[in-house]
Order: structure tokens, then sequence, then C-alpha cells
């Protein structure tokens, strides 16, 4: 019995053995993985990291520009830094995700918008007179709704302000909003942001103004140029 009770034991030290080391193997897969996921932020954070620096090199562009607003679009500061805003993320006129990088090449006038602002409702029809007069291949009002819920009072109220050539991109999470307002550019509705070709804040407005103007469209102008961006 001595020696029975001697080598019984063995047999759950070598269960415990094993199963020691699944749970090593388990940690390991899980430590490996972690370390996997964890890197791939801290890549985007560094390409981020990237684009912000080239942005920032564009401070006396920015503040070039934004010195050409005067009158009616007075209120437009310089960003200051430029940064990057190429990440920005809203549903395009097609209904499907879409980032500001999409319109890559392309000056932008980034407008977020609400039915429930009430100087949106004079605003948008400005908005839309420029992006006739001066919507090309190298510029675009982009007017962002962010109402919360579906598309039908958005809609509807574009038909009553008689808007037809804006596109109708829409975000409904407030995100981008919530985004814009963590970098301190948003501290309410309408804002506004100039954005350039390569997705750099140039220049920035909270309230409304009078986009249809000629102050607006010489700030446009301004914008386009090469030696301006």
């Amino acid at each position: 019995m001595a020696d029975d009770n001697r080598f019984f034991p063995a047999p759950r030290l070598i269960l415990a053995a094993l199963v020691a080391g699944a749970l090593a193997g388990a940690v390991a897969v899980y430590v490996s993985e972690s370390r996997s996921g964890n890197n791939a932020p801290a890549q985007a954070a560094v390409a981020e990291s990237k684009d912000d620096v080239a942005c920032a090199a564009k401070s006396d562009r920015a503040k070039k520009v934004a010195a050409s607003a005067t009158g009616e679009v007075a209120a437009l500061l310089p960003a200051d830094p430029p940064q990057s805003l190429k990440n920005l993320a809203f549903n395009g006129p097609d209904g499907k995700p879409m980032t500001l990088a999409d319109h890559a090449g392309k000056t932008v006038l980034l407008n977020l918008w609400a039915t429930w602002c009430a100087p949106c409702r004079a605003e948008m029809p400005a908005l839309d007179a420029l992006q006739k007069e001066k919507g090309s291949d190298a510029f675009q009002v982009v007017a962002v709704n962010v109402d919360v819920g579906d598309d039908v009072k958005p809609k509807k109220f574009l038909a009553d302000t008689g808007v037809s050539t804006l596109g109708y991109f829409r975000d409904s999470t407030m995100a981008l909003f919530n985004d814009l307002k963590t970098r301190g550019l948003a501290l309410g509705l309408p804002v506004t942001m100039l954005i350039d070709g390569e997705g750099c804040l140039i220049a920035h407005m909270n309230g409304p103004a009078e986009w249809s103007g000629p102050d607006a469209k010489r700030l446009v102008e301004a914008a386009l140029k090469p030696d301006s961006l």
C-alpha cells in the first residue's frame, strides 16, 4: 500500500503540468495578439502625426488666406496651427460612408448644419448659391447635416429653403460634430471650415456668414491661388 501511495501523486502532477502548460500557451497567445492589436493604433497615430506636421507647415499660408476674409466673412480665423482633417467621416450623397480624404485635390468649404439651427435656415441657400457659382473640380461646398434620426426632416428642410445644388452629406450620429468639438473647432452650429486639397485645415468659423456675397467669393478665389495653399 505504501508503494501505491508513493506513486499515486505522479498522474496528478503530470495533469497539473499539462494544464499549466496550456494556460501558459494561452497567455502567450493573448499577450502576442494584444501587442499586435496595440501596435495598430500606434501606427495610425504616427501616420496622423505626420499629416499634422505637414499641415502645420502651412501656417503662413493659412494666415494669408484668412487675411482675405473680410466684410461678411471676416469672422473666419486662420488655423493655428493648421491640422489634418482628412479622416473626418460622414456619409456621402449615395448614403455610403466616406471621409474628407475622398475629396483629395479639391479645396473644400466644410459646413455643419441642422434643421433646428435657426441661422442655418438663412445660411444654407447662400452656401447653395456659392456652390452653384464657384463649384468646380477645384472647389466644393460640402454641407453635412448632423440631425439625429432619419432623412425626412433634413430633406424637407432643403426643399423648403430652395437648396438644390448642394450634395446631401449626412452624419446622424453627431460623431463628426463631437470630433470637431474635441479639437476646439466647433462650439455650436453652424460651423464652417476651409480645407485645402491635402486635407489641411486652413481657416474656420463658428456662426453664420453670407456665403453668396462678394466677400465670400473673393475668399474662395484667394484660397484657390496656388501660392495660397
